[in-house]
């Protein structure tokens, strides 16, 4: 899998839901996002280097907590 690669996302918003920093550096490292804005997470990205990059997506686009493609690096939501 290649950066941005594409992945199908419920919608094409980008609403975040919540952004943590988990390993104290002072910079995001995991977020949810609600694409389609109806307030329910169906993107999730983490940056498990600290270079405040995506390094991996989840989507869970019928929303039922698994994950139906799970992409290195950021996703060009189509």
């Amino acid at each position: 899998m290649s950066e941005n690669e594409t992945a199908q996302t419920r919608g094409d918003e980008r609403h975040e839901m919540l952004s943590l920093d988990t390993n104290n550096d002072g910079k995001a490292d995991v977020w949810v996002v609600d694409t389609d804005g109806d307030g329910k997470a169906d993107l999730y990205q983490f940056d498990h280097d600290g270079d405040g990059k995506v390094d991996l997506s989840i989507v869970d686009s019928n929303q039922d907590g698994t994950p139906d493609q799970v992409v290195d690096g950021d996703v060009a939501r189509s």
